[in-house]
């Protein structure tokens, strides 16, 4: 359990300076990043996010409703990902 805790510290100081996923920064930055280096995760996010306008302030918050026994494991590292760095922008 100590070595996940620290997982996800370490990886929320990686990417404290990056803008939030879904973000309007993010998704200008993505939009003009070729379409040919996107990873699987980042045309996915950029659908949801960019294109069909998922809320993902609302993912965070159903997110945190949520028992976190009841999370996957792809649930909470998005969540780590996406809702506890760069939040407010």
């Amino acid at each position: 359990m100590k070595s996940s805790i620290a997982l996800v510290i370490v990886f929320s100081i990686l990417v404290a300076g990056c803008d939030r996923v879904g973000s309007e920064a993010w998704c200008e930055k993505q939009g003009q990043k070729p379409k040919g280096e996107w990873t699987m995760e980042e045309a996915g996010e950029y659908t949801k996010y960019c294109v069909l306008g998922m809320d993902s302030e609302k993912w965070c918050e159903d997110m945190e409703k949520k028992p976190k026994s009841d999370w996957s494991a792809s649930e909470a590292a998005d969540y780590t990902k996406n809702c506890l760095t760069g939040r407010s922008e």
